[in-house]
Order: C-alpha cells, then structure tokens, then sequence
C-alpha cells in the first residue's frame, strides 16, 4: 500500500468528503518536497561529459540554475491535485495511484518535444541495447506523428527492410490493434515480440491507393551498422546504417578491407553513404568524422546547463589522405548523420549529394533513476563547425539529386569506325573486354541505385580533373595532323 493511501484510509472517522479535500491537500506537499528532492540528486545522475576547460559554471549558468530552482507554481499544482483526485473518483475503473503519477511524468516529457520521453524499465532497457547493436523485433527507427507510428527508417538487413517498409510509411495498425490513442513506447512494445512470430502492419504510404498490409516475422536483430565493397576499382563504398560505440572504429576498418581489396592501393574516392541512418550515439558520429578530417572542429552543443555544452574535435590524420568523398544524403539520414555531412561540408572534405536530411539538431541525455527508470531529456542543440543549427532545416547537399529510375530511350544504333569494312586497328596494344565490363557495371548501378551512380561518376570526374590539374606543365604539343 503505498504513503498516499495509507494516509488516508488508517483514520476510520473520516467521511468521503473529508477524503477527497485531504488528497489534494496531502499531494501538494508531498509533490513539492519531490521536486526538491529532485534537483538535490541530479548531480548524481549520468551526464554527457564536459571538457575540462567548461567545468565552472558561469554567472549566466547559475543564473539559469537558480532560475530553474524556483518554487512550483501553486495555482497549477492545486489544479493538477484536483485532476488527481477527481480521475480516482470518477473514472470508470478504480486507478493506481502510482499508475497515475506514472502517467503524469511521461505526459510531462512527452509534451515538451518529440524525443524526450519516460523510460520504463523495458523502454530503457532497449536504448541500452540499441547502443551496442544488438536488439530484438522488426528492425525499424519509429516515431510519431499525427498519433500514428512514422516509420523514420528500416534498418539494413532487418526483418523490417526484408518485408518492404519504407522510410516515410505510416503504421495505423498492428496486427488488429489501432494505432491511434497509443503511446510510442506501447506501439513498440507490440511490435515487440517471440522471434519467429509474425506481425501484420497496416500501412498508408505515400502514392498507394489502399493500405497496404505486410507481414513481417519478428527476429533477434543483430545489426551489422557498417558494410563495404568496390564499386569499381580504385572507388570504394561504405555504408553506415546506424551510430553504435564503435562505428568509429568499424568505419576505420572497413576502410583496410576496401584497400585490401584494392589490391593493397590507395583509394581514389569513397562514398559515404548515410542515406535513412536514424543517428544513434554523439561520440560516434564524431568518431566517424575523425577517420576523414584532419584535425578541427567537428560540433559543439549549447544548453541551458554548462554540463550540457561541449565541443567535439578531429585529431590529426586523415584516413583517405585527401582523396575525393561524397556523402549521400536524404530525408531520413538525421541527427548523428547530419553531424558527419555538415562536419565535412563546412571543412569543405566531402561533396553532400542527395536530397535534404531530416532536421534533428538536438541532443538527448538519458538520466537514470531509481527502480530501473530512467528519463531522455532533450538538454542541448548541437551546431556545425560554421555555427550552423539544422533543428527542423536539416542539411541542404551541394548537389541535390533525387532517388529516380532511369528508363533507357531506344534510339538510333550508331555505325562506328569498327563496324566499317577494312578500317585500321588500333596501335595500343591490348583489348576492350575490361572497358565493355565496366560499362555493364555502370549499366547494372545506374538502374538499382541512381543517386549512387552519379556520386561514382562524380568522384571519377574530380579525379579527372584533378589529374589534369595536377599533370598540366605546360601547352601540349600534339603531333601534326595531315
């Protein structure tokens, strides 16, 4: 039984009415001591951590401190206690104090933005799990909107992807369960489940004319955020699907098997791509810029508290040793992501190409608390090297190109010089397979995956160009032509 009720039901002499007029009176104390109680254990809880040179507080932060000291308003809370009391009351079903108050903490997280949230002991153990890549259900980054699950983004490999989720779908039932009138951490908890079971998703995507209903069965999901290949010699591929604690150091060994595969040669140009990467831990996403910067700034953030400002710096070295990137980009790459595109657009070490990202420039702190709870609290905006905060804008690519498929036109089949009867070989020795095999590849990319065929054939135009820079002595001196 807990202090509330056991107050109030020991005195057998009280009426109803004296019942109901001592709960408030008794909550308004009891809240107020809390908040106290509160704001004198928070420098116990986990924190990001601060840079040595940002350990003080200055004037303006115990300022703010002070500010956010201040005594609880007693008019909303007199409000808030007669709420209280009349829901015990008057709701059809009999309530659970703890319940309620429960209840009241997450309405309170949930009203101030849409990533900070109250996390019950199932909630918080997954975003623990979730930091280390390991984690069961349909492998999908989810938020809401309008009431309804917004898929942010399917991960790679996942049940979820397997299935056809797309980035952008909205999920208004699952299984036989509405969506709507469901909290985020209860939609998740049913999608949630035994490995091998299946769940129907009912989705509204944009352009179908019908909800469209999808299967997917339910796996332990073991993400492999990183993967890697050549897409032609000499011109790598990385691909990070998610920010997990080491994404740095995967990113850096994915980087020696390309070069491995390249027959132990140096890269001519690399594609990054974070298309439909949710984010994920902020040390990664500096950590993952470190590999390709040398040296500077990467992002700071800005708070109201000075634990929660901080800057985040590339050491010397850059793992590519200048050679030419692309990043790609679109609108489910967010928060993490955008970090890394902006850290490199505003060094100028990567071209940003693709379409505009999400938006997300806030930071979120997971603060413990007792009983296995824990609160995500959005504590800082995070800025560009150049002082840029993407919150709701999102990173502009310096050239934006559009996820499209390419339909060849049949046209006029050419007669060339190699066709004619008796025409003269060519001197160079050697044979035109390896050219022709190259232009298949080409062919295969350009109608799977359009925006990653022109980041390719930007990153041959700028090495093009910069052999051309780099090779250019003087006026060339062709033979003579008769």
């Amino acid at each position: 039984m807990n202090v509330l009720s056991k107050t109030l039901r020991q005195p057998q002499w009280h009426t109803p009415s004296s019942r109901s007029l001592l709960r408030p009176l008794l909550l308004t104390p009891l809240l107020f001591c809390l908040s106290i109680t509160t704001w004198a254990d928070d420098t116990n809880l986990e924190q990001m951590a601060v840079p040595p040179q940002q350990e003080a507080h200055s004037e303006e932060g115990d300022s703010k401190e002070n500010a956010a000291k201040a005594p609880l308003p007693l008019t909303e809370l007199r409000t808030f206690t007669e709420v209280f009391d009349i829901i015990k009351k008057a709701y059809v079903e009999e309530t659970d104090d703890k319940d309620l108050l429960e209840n009241a903490i997450q309405g309170m997280l949930t009203a101030l933005d849409p990533h900070s949230a109250y996390l019950k002991p199932e909630a918080y153990e997954d975003l623990q799990v979730n930091t280390t890549g390991e984690f069961g259900g349909l492998g999908i980054e989810v938020g809401m909107e309008n009431g309804f699950i917004k898929v942010i983004t399917p991960i790679d490999g996942t049940p979820a992807e397997e299935a056809g989720v797309l980035a952008g779908d909205l999920i208004i039932k699952l299984d036989s369960t509405p969506v709507k009138g469901l909290s985020l951490g209860d939609a998740v908890k049913l999608m949630r489940g035994k490995a091998g079971s299946d769940i129907i998703l009912s989705i509204v995507r944009e352009g179908a004319d019908r909800t469209l209903e999808i299967s997917v069965t339910r796996a332990v999901i073991k993400a492999r955020s990183v993967r890697n290949k050549l897409l032609a010699p000499n011109y790598g591929y990385i691909r990070l699907s998610q920010f997990q604690v080491p994404s740095g150091a995967n990113i850096r060994k994915s980087l020696d098997s390309l070069i491995e595969e390249n027959s132990d040669t140096q890269l001519n140009g690399l594609v990054l791509d974070l298309r439909n990467n949710p984010g994920g831990v902020l040390q990664a996403s500096a950590e993952v810029s470190d590999v390709f910067l040398d040296g500077g700034l990467v992002v700071y953030t800005k708070g109201r508290l000075s634990d929660s400002e901080m800057e985040l710096r590339a050491t010397p070295g850059d793992a590519l040793n200048g050679a030419p990137m692309v990043v790609l980009v679109n609108g489910g790459s967010a928060s993490a992501s955008e970090i890394v595109a902006g850290a490199l657009q505003d060094h100028k070490r990567a071209v940003i190409m693709g379409t505009q990202s999400f938006g997300k420039g806030s930071v979120q702190t997971v603060r413990p608390l007792p009983n296995n709870r824990a609160i995500k609290l959005t504590t800082a905006r995070y800025y560009t090297p150049n002082g840029r905060s993407i919150q709701a804008q999102g990173i502009t690519p310096d050239i934006v190109v559009e996820n499209a498929k390419l339909t060849k036109v049949s046209g006029y089949n050419y007669i060339k010089e190699a066709d004619l009867s008796g025409h003269l070989q060519n001197p160079a020795k050697g044979n035109t397979s390896n050219v022709k095999g190259s232009q298949n590849v080409q062919k295969t990319l350009q109608e799977r995956d359009y925006q990653l065929y022109e980041a390719l054939n930007l990153l041959k135009a700028l090495n093009v160009v910069g052999k051309y820079s780099a090779d250019k002595t003087g006026d060339a001196e062709p033979t003579e032509l008769r």
